[in-house]
């Protein structure tokens, strides 16, 4: 490291004063800041990027963390194009762990991310706002109390909106503080602005009249999504709105119209029926949520229903209209019918964000929702190009782009990882939230694997009556002949939680002995484990 000294300056000519210690570059309107090392190299500083100065190489080169190199020419320092080992196109959970993964290898890394977005949609306007508001709702409404003590708090008509936004802000605010932080601890360059390939190697950063240009030996496209817009929907961003826009609504709607009963469709679905509006969920599959076992399926929709949720499924969405005078959202179903309500709520699937980067340039296509194609190792059709989040599609989970962003991360600059997809858990925050590990019902009997159930249900558990959740279960899939734990599901308060002592044990392929030979805290909701353990091997 070199005692260098920090100058700002305005560029403006090709000489160089060595009394000054300044370097002056043509065409560059605005200021900048150089370091100066003892013999007269010089480093530009990235307005976003980390202070520390990395490395000197060869004799009349000078390299810093920024990635800008200033190489020593007859007539003075030309700069040349900053060159990256990685470049992540995104700050949310997968470039972000893709980032810090390269960094912690001592590799050169810039982000790129759009201003207001550091920490990408998850922090801004998905997972970290959904969770929150759920959170708020059960302390604003008292719902964890009223079960056990009547119904002596918060009435569901003295909540509004603005009350579940002002602490949504105060989250958004702290996490974007932390990823930032996260981001530069660890050496890593941020720009703010759009990037758009020029070529396979090169992109820009437009951020207003100022661009940028980055070389990069790898990238990762960690763009995100955007929800899914139809042309036939009138958006007003007040009465009908996306999930990203749902603080526009001036108050919690009587009445609300949900178009789309995936896990984001059903989230906000519930969020509002908790709240005490009356909710119309409408889904033109016959069925939700395919993929999770559809015995918790069922519980669920069960719940939900007693929450006030109106089911619509099976039927398509055809017209959206506002009748003004009345401020009533309209929605005419195919098989006729039409559905009224305050407010109304598209929440039919995301658009990927990649067909904003100019992928034709890098040799590369997004499908038709905008999203990228990639191999199991995250690579798309380019190698040195990867993809990772929600713009490769299903699950588009935050925990499960993270852990895609560190492992494209792992492949590309070949530090050893263990891959194992078939173990990602599933979180589904609705009211009761349900959380999944490994198989289903539905899928050992297709593939027709002889297995076991255990069900403990959580009004036997002395802990879910102190929490005042009777309505929850836990649920085991364990081979009959070996007694391996095959899968494991829940449902209600804390579901998210206690997953995760069945992904461990389905991890190092145990037993379902062994939650019965175990001792567990008591009173907990982990004790469900070893009452489902039970259940089921007293059936053999």
């Amino acid at each position: 490291m070199c005692g260098c000294e920090r100058t700002p300056i305005l560029v403006q000519s090709n000489r160089r004063d060595h009394d000054d210690n300044q370097i002056h570059k043509q065409s560059v309107r605005h200021r900048v800041h150089w370091r100066m090392c003892p013999n007269n190299r010089a480093l530009r500083q990235p307005e976003f990027g980390t202070d520390a100065l990395e490395h000197h190489c060869s004799e009349g080169f000078y390299a810093g963390a920024c990635g800008y190199v200033g190489v020593e020419k007859d007539n003075g320092i030309v700069l040349m194009l900053p060159e990256y080992d990685l470049v992540v196109i995104g700050s949310g959970p997968a470039g972000q762990k893709a980032a810090i993964a390269a960094a912690k290898v001592r590799k050169n890394v810039a982000v790129i991310d759009r201003t207001p977005m550091i920490g990408g949609v998850s922090v801004h306007t998905g997972t970290i706002p959904s969770k929150t508001i759920r959170e708020a709702i059960f302390q604003l409404t008292g719902r964890a109390v009223k079960a056990q003590y009547g119904n002596g708090h918060v009435a569901h008509g003295d909540i509004s909106v603005r009350d579940v936004s002002v602490r949504v802000r105060e989250i958004i605010e702290r996490e974007t503080d932390v990823v930032r932080a996260q981001l530069r601890r660890n050496g890593i360059s941020i720009y703010q602005g759009l990037a758009l390939f020029l070529d396979p190697h090169t992109l820009t950063v437009q951020d207003g009249e100022d661009g940028h240009q980055l070389k990069a030996k790898n990238i990762l496209i960690a763009c995100g999504t955007r929800p899914a817009h139809s042309p036939e929907i009138p958006f007003d961003d007040h009465r009908i709105v996306d999930t990203d826009h749902l603080h526009g609504l001036s108050g919690l709607p009587r009445e609300t119209i949900v178009v789309g009963a995936g896990v984001v469709g059903l989230e906000y679905a519930s969020f509002m029926a908790a709240l005490g509006s009356r909710v119309t969920l409408v889904d033109q599959r016959p069925i939700i949520l395919d993929f999770v076992d559809q015995e918790i399926v069922q519980a669920l929709s069960y719940h939900l229903r007693q929450l006030g949720i109106t089911f619509r499924l099976g039927e398509k969405v055809t017209r959206v209209s506002m009748d003004m005078q009345r401020e009533f959202a309209f929605a005419e179903l195919e098989s006729g019918k039409k559905i009224q309500g305050d407010a109304l709520v598209y929440a039919v699937g995301r658009q990927g964000n990649a067909d904003h980067l100019h992928l034709e340039a890098a040799g590369l296509v997004a499908d038709a929702r905008g999203r990228v194609k990639v191999n199991e190792l995250f690579q798309t059709a380019v190698p040195h190009i990867y993809a990772a989040g929600d713009v490769i599609g299903f699950p588009a989970l935050a925990s499960t782009s993270m852990e895609q962003g560190r492992l494209a991360a792992c492949h590309m600059f070949g530090i050893p990882f263990e891959h194992m997809p078939e173990l990602f858990p599933y979180g589904i925050y609705t009211i009761p939230e349900i959380s999944m590990v490994g198989q289903t019902e539905e899928t050992l009997t297709s593939t027709k694997v002889p297995y076991e159930v255990g069900i403990a249900r959580y009004s036997e558990l002395a802990k879910s009556m102190m929490l005042g959740d009777h309505m929850g279960m836990l649920k085991l899939l364990f081979h009959r002949d070996t007694h391996k734990l095959l899968g494991v599901h829940a449902l209600g308060q804390r579901a998210t939680e206690i997953i995760h002592i069945g992904q461990a044990v389905l991890f190092y392929n145990g037993l379902v002995d062994y939650f019965r030979d175990m001792v567990f805290n008591y009173p907990t909701l982990a004790e469900a484990y070893k009452v489902a353990a039970l259940n089921g091997l007293n059936k053999l």
